[in-house]
């Protein structure tokens, strides 16, 4: 079985009923950016055909990757012992090969940690803040604390340096004007997947729960996110997730 975030309804691909998989990916993340020659990327995560998407949760994965595109290609993979990155084209000796032709993919970082404590925020969905007023107490206390700003509002590069900076917070609350717009099996578990993987944590922004413990009712279900570094996601939980209880 497979869905596409760009078609969000599962599809029968399994002709010789051989397949072992139901693969759920956003071919384009970050669409909105990419007419600015922004990084953009593809995330996918991949469940066993046992559970099947519909009624399963995140953590039901048996892994899920998100690639990146910018100066390099590199993909992000979890593996059974952590999380992973791959680059395309290069060796620590170099890229291209005598004969013009490029190297394949070399492991670029291994076992990546994402720590507890960061000094990098991406706030998404900042409209959401004129409803809750523990995400406007964050965000304060971002800038009151000289936090480093660095969101695209790309998901995929907004999230991916958390892997590069082994650190960094990713937030996007929901709100009676400003829902949030996440897309909880093409997006949000693949990515939890990833950090939590790393030492990282994620929320769902409604219960403080893990992302990767929600279960997926709808192929384009919409969830509110927190991920990243621990330490950031427990005080969303404890700002902006309580302060709406």
């Amino acid at each position: 079985e497979g869905a596409s975030e760009e078609d969000p309804e599962v599809r029968n691909l399994d002709t010789d009923a051989k397949g072992e998989f139901t693969v759920c990916w956003d071919p384009l993340d970050g669409s909105s950016i990419i007419d600015n020659n922004w990084a953009v990327g593809t995330i996918i995560g991949i469940w066993p055909k046992s559970t099947g998407l519909i009624g399963a949760t995140g953590r039901d994965q048996v892994t899920s990757l998100v690639a990146i595109y910018g100066p390099r290609t590199t993909v992000l993979v979890a593996l059974d012992d952590g999380t992973y990155e791959f680059s395309y084209g290069c060796t620590p000796e170099g890229c291209q090969r005598p004969d013009g032709t490029w190297e394949p993919w070399i492991c670029s970082r291994q076992d990546i940690r994402i720590a507890p404590k960061c000094k990098i925020f991406s706030p998404a969905n900042l409209r959401a803040a004129q409803d809750i007023p523990g995400y406007k107490k964050l965000i304060d206390h971002y800038m009151t604390e000289r936090f480093t700003l660095r969101y695209s509002g790309g998901l995929v590069p907004d999230v991916y340096q958390q892997f590069t900076k082994t650190q960094g917070v990713f937030s996007n609350p929901t709100s009676p004007s400003s829902p949030a717009k996440l897309r909880l099996a093409f997006e949000a578990a693949p990515f939890a997947l990833l950090v939590e993987k790393a030492g990282g944590k994620s929320s769902d922004g409604i219960t403080g729960k893990s992302i990767l413990d929600v279960q997926i009712n709808a192929v384009d279900q919409r969830t509110p996110l927190c991920i990243g570094s621990a330490n950031e996601v427990d005080r969303f939980n404890d700002w902006v997730v309580k302060s709406e209880e």
